[in-house]
């Protein structure tokens, strides 16, 4: 049975809109939206949504609401993470956001986050038997997931999203080399539980997921005059030319930033220090391989919204075929 499904992610950074065609095997994506809603921006620190960034979610929503009503949407699932989940003022915001809208909001945990990023990770690309640390920089947190192709063997969430470490260290442009020391410290206070696990579990590489990962590996890409394959999940970003890129984009201001070629608008601000905290985890734990992926949280939802339906379809079949 086809479904038409739409995911909505509302991130701390950016609010994403992913609508799929179910079929008997997989799926078929038929439209991506993204808007720039930065809700974070302002209080994420303090616990608190602005007005102005209420607003932009509030507006945000109302297109998306447009979108899926013009592709005759069979079901939507929207799914909010740290920012409205840490915000004093969140649950309020969901209750509008699905008063205005018609759309229920579920305000996830970061276990939960974490949980689905490992399964969108997992079908994007093969995960293999050794384990991996696969790394999601969100605005507002920052998920560790590690595992292999069939278990997932820890999975913790950090409230150390680039909105928060932005606010936090990047007071300078470009940043000063004593912010970038504060930030260092900062991490190795923040990111307790991670050492022992990576040493319990022995991670291999290093795979990342989200937008950040993904402006970097556009920027490798065009820096050496490759082409992203059409419809790739995988994205290229060798450790070797992460270095390079990261050492660059310490010394530029956001003007500078803005002309890098493959550099993303929305990207443009949280890049240094996203790219700080990959920078940490490469150099702490010695990681030499690295991988991006391209899906993430909302393709890990999708994932467990198909699994139940088919599960669904198959218990009713069952029935029938016993009466």
């Amino acid at each position: 049975m086809q479904k038409r499904i739409a995911v909505i992610d509302m991130g701390t950074n950016t609010f994403h809109l992913l609508i799929v065609l179910t079929q008997e095997k997989g799926f078929v994506v038929e439209r991506r939206e993204r808007v720039a809603v930065k809700i974070g921006k302002g209080g994420i620190n303090e616990g608190f949504i602005t007005k102005s960034a209420w607003k932009r979610a509030i507006d945000a929503l109302l297109g998306f609401k447009g979108i899926i009503e013009n592709s005759k949407v069979d079901e939507v699932f929207a799914t909010a993470t740290s920012a409205i989940r840490n915000a004093r003022n969140g649950k309020d915001l969901a209750s509008e956001i699905s008063e205005r809208t018609g759309i229920p909001v579920r305000i996830i945990s970061g276990e939960q986050e974490a949980e689905y990023i490992y399964f969108g990770v997992k079908q994007a690309l093969p995960l293999g038997k050794e384990n991996s640390l696969i790394m999601d920089i969100g605005g507002g947190s920052v998920e560790f997931i590690i595992g292999n192709e069939t278990e997932v063997y820890w999975k913790k969430s950090y409230e150390i999203g680039a909105q928060r470490l932005l606010d936090l260290f990047h007071a300078h442009d470009p940043i000063l080399e004593k912010d970038i020391k504060r930030l260092e410290e900062y991490l190795q206070e923040k990111l307790f539980g991670l050492s022992d696990a990576i040493v319990a579990y022995s991670p291999k590489t290093l795979i990342g997921s989200s937008g950040t990962f993904d402006t970097l590996s556009d920027i490798y890409l065009i820096k050496n005059n490759l082409e992203k394959e059409p419809g790739a999940t995988e994205y290229p970003l060798p450790v070797s030319e992460y270095k390079s890129i990261h050492a660059d984009l310490l010394t530029k201001d956001r003007s500078q930033r803005l002309l890098i070629p493959g550099m993303a608008d929305m990207r443009v601000d949280m890049i240094v220090v996203a790219s700080c905290l990959i920078n940490h985890i490469l150099h702490t734990y010695g990681f030499s391989q690295m991988r991006a992926s391209a899906f993430a949280l909302k393709e890990g939802v999708l994932h467990h919204i198909i699994h139940s339906i088919r599960k669904n379809l198959n218990s009713h079949s069952d029935v029938k075929a016993n009466l």
